[in-house]
Parts: C-alpha cells; structure tokens; sequence
C-alpha cells in the first residue's frame, strides 16, 4: 500500500490540484494558469473544510487526466497516490465506495495510454480500500483495463488466490458469474493453460445449478464452448459437465444436441463409437476446429481407462488391441502413454500378455462416483476402529498380565 507523507504545511489534495492545473493549462499562458489555480484552490479547499470528499476527488481527477500524456509516470504515481487516499476519508463506507467507482473508471477510460501503469494505480486504490464489495468493484475494473489495455500479464498471477479473495468479497451469484466468465476468457485469449480457462469456465457453468430454465439458457454458448474445449484438450481426461444444468439442456437443443452427443461419447464411451459419430458428423466436428486425429488420440486413452474400470483389475493384449484398433507392436505403447497421462497405474505381464491395472482414473465423478467413495470411507474406518479396539484390548490383558505377575513375585 502507498502512503503519503506530508512534506509541507500544504494539504497534498492542494498541492496536487495546484501541480496538475498548471500542467494542464500551461499553454493558454500565466494569466489563465493563476486564474484557474485560485479558482480550483479556493473550490478545493472548502471541500476539503466540509469534507465533501467525492466532490474533491472528482475536481482533482478532471485535471489529472488530461496531464496523462503530459507529465513523468513518477508524477503521475504521485498524483494519484494522492487521489486514492481520498477514499480513506470518508467515514461513511458507502461514500467510500462511490469515491471507488468514481477513481476507478476515471483510470480505465484511456486503457492504451500507459495501461500497466493505471493498473498499477489502480491496485494502490484496491489496497486502500476497507469495504469488500469495493475491493471486488476495482477488481473488476483492474479486469476490464488489463484486457483493454492488452497487459493482462501483470493480473494473471493473481487468479491463483481467486478462493481467498472470494472468502474475503463475499460476492452473490451475479457477481460471480460475471468474474467467472471474465478470468476464462482472459486466460483464453493469452494462451495460458487451456486447464486453467476450463476451470473458472466450469466455476461459471456452476453458479446455475438450481436455476430455472429460462435463466440456464443464458449460459448455452459458454456450455458449448466448455464441451469444445474439454474435447480439444489433449491433456484433460475427467470432468463433471454431463451434472450440470447448462450441459444438460443442449441434450434437447436441435442447434447443439450432437454437441452434448460427443461430451457423452468422450465421457462414457469408447472409440468405435466415436469413429462412428466422426463417419456420421466429420462436418459439424470440423467446424468447431476439432481435428479428427488428436480425437483418436484421446479417445484411445478415454477407452483404455474405460477398460481398465471394466475388467476387474486385468486387460489382455488382444482386448486392448481391437478397443483401441491399434497393431499388436503398439499395445504397450499405449498402456505407457495411459501411464505417463496419470490415468493408470499398472504392470505388463508380456509372458501372458496382460496389463495388470492397480488403480485408474474415473472419467466422470458423479454421484455414483461420491457414493461408491462415501462406501469406501466407510469400510476403512470399520477396519480402523476394529484395528484400534483389538490393540486397546491386547493393551488391556497385557497391563493385566503384568499386574499378575508383579502380585506372584512379591
């Protein structure tokens, strides 16, 4: 946070006002410069008297903005250090609040002029700040101004404290819808990793549950895309879209329901019927930027996984062989590829030719998926309390034992 420290008997809200207004006329001549200087002086310092805050700050920030281009970034920081520190005046969070809006879309009205600096002024104001909703409105500005001044690297880093700062905002729905959408389409257009953009987009997706359904078609694009990008992921094996309301409304939707068919497909199934889904559709799969081949690929690890759930824990050589319709000399390389993915965990017994599987990857986790993990949780800690309530006994006759003993030899 930036601090300001007085270095004179002078209000810094005056000294700014006299800096900046000199600046910005200084081509009109002397006389106008000390003509509006006195005028802005006077007007400055009865709002300072009064403590109309807002009213002070909007005065100060019309002259601060048309000295932009004409003064140092040093000056400039200095100014608007000076303005921020405003929205520490008013005792009134509201006020402080409207003083926030008011800063920050001053700020963001010019995003190609020095964006990464106003970015940076504009988290001093997000730093001075108390109220969280307000903290949330700058960040949204600090959103909208990276991405139009094109320096969305300098906000990226902090999408990976997104879960505390939504503790702290404590934002509704709407809001979160909207910061959601935001984050992924930031992270999309700067080519960062395509997991990160489908995780807030699924984060969106989400905010719906429980909607009706008129409010669940507003999201139809966005369930559309998250399917797209979740195929096109070559690296992305497992997620819940089939539970959400805004996937499954596109089951019964004539423009996208063979959309909703692939995401089924690539969830549930395995390749043949994806090769017969492509052999059917190979038109609509190209217009989405889908490439036949890397679908393969994918599928050919999606089914792998789907045989090693299947089989009870062993996979033959010759069953993986025709699920994923692959030549014999390629079967281990697919079960290393499966392996190197995270998907299995295995050994090849090439004797018997068979993939023995330990673990693998569940391509959906759903409620049947929740229940047969509630199952589990359940069965270990049965075996844990027996563990705990044999050792406690054994603990018992032992401490007996000793107590017998201790009585004969006496």
């Amino acid at each position: 946070m930036t601090t300001v420290v007085p270095t004179s008997e002078e209000d810094p809200a005056l000294s700014v006002v006299r800096f900046t207004t000199e600046a910005s006329w200084a081509d009109a001549g002397p006389e106008v410069v000390e003509s509006q200087m006195k005028r802005l002086c006077i007007e400055a310092q009865e709002c300072i008297v009064v403590g109309r805050w807002l009213d002070l700050a909007s005065l100060m920030l019309t002259s601060a903005d048309v000295i932009f281009s004409k003064v140092s970034e040093k000056d400039l920081e200095c100014i608007f250090t000076v303005i921020c520190n405003l929205v520490t005046k008013p005792e009134s969070l509201e006020e402080s609040l409207e003083m926030a809006k008011l800063i920050s879309t001053k700020i963001s009205q010019q995003p190609n002029e020095k964006p990464a600096l106003r970015l940076k002024i504009m988290f001093n104001l997000y730093n001075l700040l108390e109220n969280p909703y307000s903290r949330f409105f700058v960040y949204m500005k600090a959103l909208d101004l990276a991405v139009s001044g094109k320096v969305t690297d300098h906000i990226i880093p902090s999408f990976r404290k997104m879960d505390d700062l939504l503790k702290e905002w404590n934002i509704g729905i709407q809001d979160q819808r909207k910061l959601f959408l935001t984050i992924s389409n930031i992270l999309k257009e700067s080519k960062s990793s395509a997991k990160d953009s489908f995780k807030f987009l699924t984060k969106y997706l989400a905010t719906f549950s429980g909607e009706d359904a008129c409010t669940v078609g507003e999201a139809k694009e966005e369930a559309v895309r998250a399917i797209i990008e979740f195929v096109k992921t070559p690296d992305m094996f497992q997620c819940d879209l089939l539970d959400m309301p805004t996937i499954a409304q596109l089951e019964k939707d004539a423009k996208y329901t063979l959309v909703y068919q692939l995401l089924k497909i690539f969830l549930t199934q395995r390749l043949d019927t994806y090769l017969d889904f492509d052999a059917a559709n190979s038109t609509l799969l190209k217009s989405y930027g889908l490439v036949h081949e890397d679908c393969i690929a994918k599928m050919r690890l999606m089914s792998l996984v789907d045989l090693a759930s299947a089989e009870s824990g062993q996979i033959s050589y010759a069953l993986i062989k025709d699920t994923l319709r692959i030549n014999d000399d390629e079967v281990e390389m697919w079960v290393v590829k499966a392996i190197t993915a995270k998907l299995i965990d295995c050994k090849m017994d090439q004797m018997n030719e068979i993939v023995i599987v330990s673990r693998c990857t569940e391509r959906v986790f759903g409620q049947h998926q929740w229940q047969a993990l509630r199952s589990k949780l359940a069965t270990w800690r049965g075996n844990i309390a027996v563990v705990i309530s044999t050792i406690q006994a054994n603990k018992i006759t032992e401490d007996g034992t000793q107590a017998m003993q201790g009585l004969m030899i006496r």
